[in-house]
């Protein structure tokens, strides 16, 4: 037995199934895309954050390649790639008397022009050191500020650290 709808019957259902179909495959890409270009953005800010680190990390860096911003700690802007990096005078936390007698080295320190000599204690002081560095990037948006810890034996007088 074959039964067929007669004509008068059918309501177009099949038309009415396409174009929700249709609609759910458009919605389906369309949050796609709008996800993809989402993690694109997030994926650029991240770099540019990375950069901005690397940037102030590097500055920092350049700062402390020398004892002279320890014996007259002062702000710095530096410059490094794109970025420029402000660099906070670095800020003593405290120092502690270095005893040379314990040690066969006489100089605990590279050799600083007019500080004393090794032997007892009081000629050198440890001194311990936190450096802020400030990148404000107006074209990225990317603001970071990164510290960095730093411990160096400085002659104890004159006295860098408070």
């Amino acid at each position: 037995m074959n039964r067929t709808i007669p004509r008068q019957r059918q309501r177009g259902i099949s038309l009415v199934v396409g174009l929700i179909l249709l609609v759910l495959i458009t919605l389906v890409v369309t949050s796609a895309f709008m996800l993809s270009s989402t993690n694109l953005k997030a994926v650029g800010n991240m770099q540019y954050r990375d950069e901005a680190i690397a940037a102030a990390n590097a500055a920092i860096e350049q700062v402390i390649s020398s004892d002279v911003i320890f014996l007259n700690p002062v702000a710095q802007a530096v410059v490094v790639g794109d970025y420029t990096v402000q660099v906070a005078a670095p800020v003593c936390l405290y120092a502690v008397d270095v005893n040379t007698a314990t040690s066969n080295d006489p100089n605990p320190n590279i050799l600083i022009e007019g500080a004393g000599g090794g032997g007892g204690g009081g000629a050198f002081q440890d001194t311990y050191w936190d450096i802020a560095a400030t990148v404000d990037d107006g074209l990225t948006g990317a603001a970071v500020v990164a510290h960095q810890g730093i411990k160096i034996t400085l002659p104890a007088a004159p006295n860098p650290c408070p």
